[in-house]
């Protein structure tokens, strides 16, 4: 009867210590569910900010490729006026060439 008996004290034992390893476990896994909840919650933030970021620099973009153009229309616009300031020196350079014949 005394084996039994320790034997019998020997399960309990080893029952309570694994109820108490259970309890712990649970414990970690309660705590790691709310990191995961919190690293889902950053994850989703900072997906957002890159959304964010990303539509501003194509609006960035846009601006850049806008200000360029404009940038290439003063100069077009630059060059025509110097090309119509050419136009008008050889016409008065003509003018008195005939002037110069009559």
């Amino acid at each position: 009867m005394a084996t039994l008996s320790s034997q019998m004290n020997i399960i309990v034992e080893k029952t309570r210590n694994l109820i108490q390893l259970c309890e712990a476990l649970q414990e970690e896994n309660d705590l790691l569910k709310l990191e995961v909840q919190s690293l889902q919650v950053a994850f989703e933030t900072s997906s957002a900010k890159v959304q964010q970021l990303e539509e501003k620099l194509k609006a960035l973009a846009v601006a850049k490729s806008l200000e360029e153009s404009d940038v290439d229309r003063e100069a077009i616009n630059e060059k025509i006026l110097d090309t119509k300031q050419k136009i008008n020196d050889f016409v008065r350079e003509i003018d008195k060439c005939i002037g110069l014949l009559k």
